[in-house]
């Protein structure tokens, strides 16, 4: 077992060739199945953690030979513009309603936060750490750094979320007959941020479009909203 984390972790390609073999083996699964708890993004997290432990291999070597993936979460990034860009006109004729929703979203999330913390009795570092669970993670741990909270617990909980909307956005959206492709984009980068929109993406041009509007609005809006929201725990 030695001489196999050994050589795992002094591979500079171990990383990008476990993350890449676990997320095609998803994709594959997921379309063989159907299931909606074999989303590609969830089993292939968990065949990645499974496989650190396992070998006992530090995630730091694993992210460091993995690197050439983390770097392309820039221009993955900037590429949502060009749908945001073929769907310009629905961003025009639905501003107002777009804006308003997202603000909805930002306070339900606040408010839903505040209202566990108070009934489980949570610390205030935990719920400064836990209020930016819905938005990017560069700005949720900035307000989460800037008010004493703790980082780890925000990016776990950010995962948490975009993980959660990712799986489970298709069939909420269907539960709760939401069938307007704006809305259902808005939700999806709202509530989900990244992960969210990759599923949007799925869902249509003008869901991923919105959904990936939703989580540049959304970082900016909660750097202004959230503050109200620090003192109240």
């Amino acid at each position: 077992m030695n001489e196999i984390t050994n050589f795992l972790t002094n591979s500079v390609s171990f990383g990008f060739a476990l993350t890449l073999l676990s997320f095609l083996f998803s994709v594959w699964l997921y379309k063989k199945t159907k299931f909606v708890l074999f989303s590609p993004l969830f089993v292939s997290s968990a065949l990645v953690i499974a496989v650190l432990v396992l070998f006992k291999i530090p995630y730091g070597q694993y992210l460091q030979s993995a690197d050439f993936i983390y770097y392309l979460m820039t221009p993955v990034t900037v590429a949502l513009a060009i749908p945001l860009y073929r769907q310009f006109q629905k961003l025009r004729q639905n501003a107002l309603a777009i804006v308003l929703g997202i603000i909805s979203g930002i306070i339900s999330n606040a408010l839903f936060i505040l209202g566990i913390c108070l009934i489980f009795k949570i610390g205030h570092k935990e719920f400064v750490s836990l209020l930016p669970k819905s938005i990017t993670t560069p700005i949720a741990l900035a307000i989460t750094e800037q008010n004493g909270g703790l980082s780890a617990l925000t990016i776990m909980m950010v995962s948490f979320a975009g993980i959660f909307c990712n799986i489970f956005s298709i069939l909420l959206c269907r539960l709760f007959k939401i069938t307007n492709p704006v809305a259902r984009g808005v939700a999806c980068g709202t509530c989900g941020h990244a992960m969210g929109t990759s599923k949007a993406l799925e869902m249509g041009e003008v869901e991923g479009a919105m959904s990936g509007l939703s989580i540049a609005v959304c970082g900016v809006l909660s750097v202004v909203i959230l503050p109200f929201f620090m003192g109240l725990n």
